[in-house]
């Protein structure tokens, strides 16, 4: 019955998409065939074969391995701060142990970039995905590129190619921007979520957004204007200027998400107070997990907990990812969950999609070309729309495997 009612939602979010296209007779359903065939496939793989999960172990434990030298780091600048608990065991310090990790994973990212190793790898999965899916080439390669790099910085890789962009490709190149998460945060997340959830959404969540902008903002190109180009991606002169460069691009990100964090959290509390005022014991979190409830059924979310799952939906979509991953993470520290559920919401959870999002796309578009910063500003909303749907179809894909 589960896989029923997730092919329900999958065909309900598909078909949504399609409602919303601004031109259906070009809608490459090819293309889209062929994606939702690598998700089934790829999780299928990762959740239910030997093989599948032991490359997921192994990136997992190479993920951990690199968090454990971030925190070597950590301990070096900050000795004398401890992590202990009132009953003397250890606790942990959330900007110490996940935000701080961000600098690290940040300077390894940069550092790969200078090397070229990095883009080369996107470029050619990119033109891997556009071979297979009949997308452009621009449009796959910051899909690919969104999964390693921040929002703006995916865009603004593709600069030189804005002119090419109209209204639909800038639509699916914001959805990917949207839709993904950056690599340099992965390790942040990691520290809070089960690392298998957090890793197969990456891919996922990249054909999800490719999904729902190839159905609601179809696009053709002509070959001329559908080139990527890889040189000078990185502004650094040597390989420590690069790590510089990471390692206070990582610190930014860091302080940026600590201040997100408190003033998010902060408010979601004043919003509580206020309703609490007028409604004793109901929270924004309790409104919103009875609001997509029903949602959250058809994806497959055991009944006992729709409530508490749309709850960690509907935050992480008027606030951002941090705030409902810090409240799952204490409903996983409880056993409040069933693994399924934790899985489902995992993926969900697992990228930008919320209204803050669109404000930072829409200013870094604006940066690059004040016209088409407009553009996106007029269609944010329905850009929020379509990357939760693809939150939607990632995770109810995921569920159909737990």
């Amino acid at each position: 019955m589960d896989i029923i009612f997730g092919l329900l939602a999958i065909i309900l979010v598909l078909g949504i998409g399609f409602l919303m296209s601004n031109d259906r007779k070009n809608i490459n359903y090819t293309g889209i065939g062929v994606m939702l065939v690598f998700q089934l496939i790829t999780t299928w793989f990762v959740f239910n074969t030997p093989i599948g999960q032991w490359i997921i172990g192994t990136i997992s434990a190479g993920f951990t391995n690199l968090i454990n030298y971030g925190k070597e780091g950590v301990a070096f600048v900050l000795p004398n701060v401890a992590n202990v608990g009132e009953d003397g065991s250890s606790a942990s310090v959330f900007f110490l142990d996940v935000l701080l990790i961000i600098i690290f994973f940040a300077t390894i990212l940069s550092v790969l970039t200078y090397l070229r190793i990095l883009p080369l790898i996107i470029k050619y999965i990119g033109m891997f995905i556009s071979w297979i899916t009949g997308l452009p080439k621009v449009e796959s390669f910051n899909a690919v590129n969104s999964m390693f790099f921040g929002q703006s910085e995916a865009l603004i890789a593709i600069k030189s190619q804005f002119h090419h962009l109209n209204d639909n490709r800038l639509y699916i190149v914001s959805a990917s921007a949207m839709g993904s998460v950056s690599a340099s945060i992965v390790g942040a997340y990691l520290g809070m979520l089960p690392d298998e959830f957090v890793l197969v959404a990456i891919p996922l969540n990249m054909f999800s957004a490719l999904i729902l902008g190839s159905l609601i903002a179809p696009v053709k190109v002509k070959r001329e204007e559908d080139r990527v180009d890889v040189k000078d991606v990185s502004g650094a002169k040597s390989f420590f200027e690069a790590m510089g460069n990471g390692a206070l691009d990582g610190g930014k990100i860091a302080l940026i998400v600590a201040a997100m964090l408190i003033a998010f959290i902060a408010s979601l509390e004043l919003v509580n107070g206020i309703i609490a005022f007028f409604f004793n014991g109901v929270t924004l979190q309790t409104i919103l997990g009875y609001v997509l409830a029903p949602i959250a059924f058809l994806m497959g979310i055991p009944s006992g907990e729709l409530v508490q799952a749309g709850s960690l939906m509907g935050t992480k979509v008027v606030t951002n990812e941090f705030v409902a991953m810090l409240e799952l993470q204490s409903l996983i520290n409880d056993a409040s969950l069933s693994d399924k559920t934790v899985g489902i919401v995992s993926v969900f959870l697992t990228s930008f999609a919320n209204f803050s999002s669109i404000g930072i796309i829409a200013g870094t578009v604006q940066g690059i070309d004040p016209d088409k910063g407009a553009s996106v500003s007029k269609f944010g909303l329905k850009l929020l729309i379509g990357a939760t749907l693809g939150s939607i179809l990632s995770a109810t894909i995921a569920g159909l495997f737990l």
